[in-house]
């Protein structure tokens, strides 16, 4: 006789009296489906290798995997997660739970392009069974722990056939990865309400051990209803967790696959994930029974700790006497992965696996409550930190393995009978702990702005009985304890940052949140910490500490300020933050303060550490991948080279970009890029000059191939609509400043009259651009510039668009600075005639203009408008502006006689060049005949001979 031969009875008969689902498939009818569910659990009980079904941060898993292992004490456990994590385990001894385990990859070789960064993280905290095992076997002598699940190389590779079910299918279940935020979020398990900790896994594939939950939304909503709870987390605490809490072995193991083979059986015959979980188990029990080949380790000194999903497997290839073909495995990629450890939280782990929120730290509290109130000594790993940072020392002796055996018969024995026919051994009312609980709410409550009182102390109270009366509790839970405190507490509104349900979660055990150690850190993170430690700072705190760096009277910190600066530059905003000092080119801050938050932010510097063994290296390879990216632009590029000389020194990277530079600079046949790449250059070529004895080659080769590449397309862009104005003026910017540099290099500058002659714009912002730009070249005339603007405000059709010019001029800031002046005139004059349905509307454009594309040129008109309007207010009535003022009367002089010589000679023969001068200068002075008498001239030398002696000097006559 099967030893489930009476529960099978009592269960066909229950489906025969209220089934009606004849016409279903065997398998369907709910007579299938409870007859397969005590088939599942046999099956697991004869197997001779034994099964240890868990769930995923279970207290009622974690008390009995501790109890099981002091009983069984097995040489070698088996436990499913990834094979290739193996080595990170030894390493949780120098870290503070909870943390998780990550392999991360950048450089990918089998997967997509673009796919990468890849990262995969497995949260262990101490209230779980796979913790307990791993401490159990890392501190006993002689047993072996080994992992038996994918790599996390085949976890990608297998990606794409997870997410390959229906639409609204239900999340991923006993430890199949899924991706951050794929799981639906629970109700109350807001990722806001956390703060930064629930960021703290990133953008990890979360991989999880036994999460039990059903996989279609209408048996949740059921169970949910039923159960009176809000969502799963809480219905699996009141009906799993708490009734398995103090049950023996054998009631846990066959309740917990019992419950496995539920969730297994009622799944969805569409959802596609369920081949990816066979193909999982076939993995796991294939690495099984090579490894007990390969040891000749005895099953009965085994264990196999899996998700209670995975316990109750169909498949051929379940168990050690299976006789389906071998399984292969498929080799992996070439992808390079990296294996380190990050900090975690519980709401990390919570957001990561769509947990309701504070359901992992309640789970933490019933876990200490009940080795507190069993008298357990659970496994921690020798020399580990707890919570509070004391490292614990092994108090007891580690007991041989294989010491100790069950009874032959425990496996055999039917427990689940009397454990589903009987009701549940619920806990009375704790009015001590209850009371305690409104005591402390309160409390915080007051802490944090509300106006709470003893009187709603006592609401909570007896509000907390009320709710568990009407779920049908004997004894409030946590939940129960918190919707009585926002029901009293909250009322309307929330004075401060914090809710009362979060008030709650702190009360009840808080986000704990842990911590990697020294030991376990990567080179580069090491590194790091021992670089800053001149400063005296605890870096594994992750509050944030103020340190003043005085360069000048403690020049030996100078490398803990450069090395600060290096992690602004990696890091998030807030892990390191300067608050007085800045680095810019060719400047060094005398004193600097600085936020430093380096433990708050510990997995992004963890993560540094998997591209390299130091920051600088780091970011020399970042400078690169940006510079060398398909995507990359000139102004990229330049961002790179200044990037390289302030934080990395030397000229040999800085040469490199400058290069790369050149070349997207050339390959580039759009201008979006060029008020960028102008700014940059500019401030670039002012730090060479300034701090080095000539210029780099690719800096020449920079300015002659933008001179020439903004030439040729400056026509194109004047007249291309979809090329702004801010792009133009920064070719003409280019074009303009660095002409006499350009010119010095070899550069043709017909080559830029050439462009500007054939530029035809018809945007009136560009034609004022084209304007300046011919002015510049001295092709217009200030007075025919001006001329023409008089006409635009003369005509009546023009004047709606006059505004348009006006900001086209102020852009021509950029390449003619020397045009600030009639740039004042052109806006004076706009405000005093434009009328009021143009010029009001045209402001806010002209503001907003000013303030997001040129704020650098706001001084220049600042300035040129002081120069130009009074500066007292009695001086305005009587003020005129120059622009209006009448022309004075040309004073024609008569023209002096010229000189005998042959100097005089030569001018009168040749007098062309005097009048271009005389022109220039604004003479209008005659020529008079060479022969004329210069008498007054001898005589005037004569009384002053100083003069001619000095000239005579200098010339050496």
């Amino acid at each position: 006789m099967s030893t489930f031969d009476a529960l099978r009875e009592q269960l066909l008969d229950a489906a025969a009296a209220f089934s009606g689902d004849e016409d279903a498939a065997p398998s369907q009818t709910l007579a299938g489906i409870l007859s397969g569910m005590v088939d599942d659990v046999d099956r697991m009980l004869r197997e001779e290798l034994e099964i240890f079904p868990v769930c995923h941060h279970s207290p009622a898993s974690a008390l009995a995997m501790t109890r099981r292992l002091r009983d069984k004490r097995p040489k070698v456990v088996y436990l499913e997660l990834c094979e290739d994590l193996r080595p990170l385990l030894d390493e949780l001894r120098n870290c503070r739970l909870p943390v998780a385990l990550q392999a991360f990859a950048t450089r990918l070789d089998g997967f997509p392009p673009g796919s990468g960064p890849l990262s995969v993280i497995a949260p262990v905290t101490e209230a779980s069974a796979e913790y307990q095992a791993i401490a159990y076997a890392l501190d006993t002598p002689g047993v072996e722990i080994v992992l038996v699940d994918r790599s996390v190389d085949h976890v990608f590779q297998w990606l794409p056939r997870e997410t390959d079910g229906p639409a609204g299918s239900a999340p991923q279940e006993t430890g199949a990865p899924r991706e951050t935020g794929s799981a639906p979020q629970e109700a109350g398990s807001a990722e806001d309400g956390h703060g930064d900790e629930a960021a703290l896994h990133g953008d990890a594939v979360g991989v999880e051990i036994g999460d039990l939950r059903p996989r279609f939304a209408e048996l949740e909503k059921h169970l949910l209803h039923h159960g009176k709870v809000r969502h799963w987390s809480e219905w699996w605490d009141q009906y799993v967790e708490q009734p398995l809490t103090g049950a023996d072995y054998g009631t846990y193991r066959q309740a917990m696959a019992l419950v496995g083979s539920l969730f297994r059986r009622l799944r969805p015959d569409a959802d596609g994930r369920l081949a990816v979980d066979e193909e999982r188990e076939r993995y796991m029990w294939t690495r099984i029974r090579e490894h007990l080949a390969a040891s000749g380790a005895d099953p009965a000194d085994c264990m196999y700790v899996c998700g209670a999903f995975h316990a109750v497997s169909t498949i051929a290839e379940f168990g050690l006497r299976s006789e389906a073909p071998p399984y292969e495995i498929g080799p992996r990629t070439g992808t390079g992965w990296l294996y380190g450890l990050i900090p975690s939280s519980h709401s990390a782990i919570e957001v990561q696996f769509g947990l309701a929120q504070g359901s992992v730290s309640i789970a933490a509290a019933t876990w200490a409550k009940a080795v507190k109130r069993g008298g357990l000594t659970p496994h921690r790993l020798a020399g580990q930190q707890d919570g509070s940072g004391k490292r614990a020392a092994r108090t007891t002796k580690a007991a041989k393995p294989g010491t100790a055996t069950p009874p032959a018969a425990e496996p055999a024995a039917d427990r689940l009978s009397g454990f589903l026919a009987g009701p549940p051994a619920l806990d009375g009312l704790d009015e001590n702990e209850l009371r305690g609980w409104c005591v402390d709410i309160v409390r915080l409550a007051r802490r944090n702005g509300y106006l709470a009182s003893t009187a709603d102390a006592i609401a909570v109270f007896e509000t907390s009985i009320l709710l568990a009366g009407l779920r049908g509790r004997a004894r409030p839970t946590p939940y129960d304890f918190a919707d009585a405190a926002v029901t009293c507490i909250e009322k309307d509104s929330v004075p401060g940052r914090r809710d009362v349900r979060r008030l709650c979660e702190i009360l009840l055990g808080g986000d704990k949140i842990g911590m990697v150690g020294y030991d376990a850190l990567p080179p580069l993170v090491r590194d790091v910490y021992d670089r800053l430690e001149p400063l005296g700072l605890d870096l594994t705190r992750r509050t944030q500490q103020r340190v003043l760096l005085d360069l000048k009277a403690d020049p030996e910190l100078e490398p803990c300020s450069d090395l600060l600066w290096t992690l602004r530059c990696l890091l998030p905003d807030g892990a390191v933050r300067p608050i007085m000092g800045a680095r810019r080119l060719g400047e060094r801050p005398i004193q600097e303060s600085w936020d430093v938050a380096l433990g708050r932010h510990q997995r992004e510097i963890i993560e540094l550490g998997y591209e390299g063994v130091t920051v600088e290296q780091v970011l020399e390879q970042r400078l690169r991948r940006t510079a060398w990216d398909p995507q990359a632009t000139a102004g990229a590029a330049l961002a790179a080279v200044e990037d390289a000389i302030l934080y990395l020194g030397g000229r040999r990277l800085a040469g490199e970009l400058g290069a790369r530079a050149v070349e997207l600079l050339a390959a580039e046949r759009t201008v979006d890029d060029a008020p960028e790449v102008l700014r940059r250059i500019r401030r670039l070529l002012t730090y060479y000059q300034a701090s080095e004895p000539e210029l780099p080659a690719w800096c020449e080769d920079f300015v002659t191939a933008g001179y020439a590449h903004y030439c040729t397309l400056l026509p194109t862009a004047f007249a291309d609509d979809d090329t702004g104005v801010r792009q133009v003026g920064a070719m003409l910017g280019f074009l303009f400043t660095l002409e006499s540099l350009a010119l010095s290099l070899g550069c043709d500058r017909a080559q830029l009259e050439l462009a500007v002659r054939q530029a035809h714009p018809r945007a009136p912002a560009k034609v004022a651009l084209l304007w300046a730009a011919q002015t510049q070249l001295a092709l217009l005339t200030r007075e025919e510039l001006r001329a023409r603007c008089d006409e635009l405000l003369a005509n009546p059709l023009v004047v709606p668009a006059y505004p348009l010019y006006v900001s086209g001029f102020v852009q021509a800031l950029e390449p003619v600075p020397g045009l600030a002046p009639f740039v004042v005139e052109a806006l004076s004059k706009a405000f005093a005639r434009l009328p009021d349905p143009v010029l009001l509307p045209w402001l806010p454009k002209l503001i907003s203009t000013l303030r997001r594309h040129a704020p650098e040129l706001v001084p220049v008109l600042v300035r040129e408008a002081g120069r130009t309007f009074p500066g007292a207010l009695p001086e305005l009535d009587a003020w005129t502006p120059p622009w209006e003022r009448p022309a004075g009367p040309v004073h024609r002089t008569r023209a002096a006689p010229a000189p005998g010589g042959p100097v005089s000679a030569l001018l009168t023969r040749h007098p062309q060049a005097c009048d271009a001068m005389a022109a220039l200068l604004g003479c209008a002075a005659e020529w008079g005949s060479a022969g004329q008498d210069d008498g007054e001239v001898r005589a005037l030398l004569a009384r002053h001979p100083a003069t001619t002696g000095a000239v005579a000097a200098l010339l050496g006559a």
